[in-house]
């Protein structure tokens, strides 16, 4: 079985990236992952945007399963 997670991308972040979803192998960590994005997106670097993993907004460093799915968010305007 592989070790491998969707990623999803939503608004400026899919803009930016020129994709809206993906697979990776799963790098084990949202901050691995974030640095994984980073280095293969360097325009990312400088957006701000939110992870959520399984649809749950994730505020810091969290193990990701094999499968789950990553949402990448742009800042939301409004209140």
């Amino acid at each position: 079985m592989s070790n491998r997670i969707h990623i999803k991308a939503f608004g400026m972040v899919a803009e930016k990236i020129g994709q809206v979803s993906m697979e990776l192998e799963n790098p084990g960590t949202t901050e691995a992952l974030k640095n994984q994005l980073f280095d293969q997106f360097p325009v990312l670097k400088s957006m701000k945007f939110s992870l959520a993993v399984n649809k749950k907004m994730v505020l810091e460093d969290s193990e990701l399963v094999s499968g789950a799915e990553v949402a990448l968010l742009p800042p939301f305007s409004g209140g």
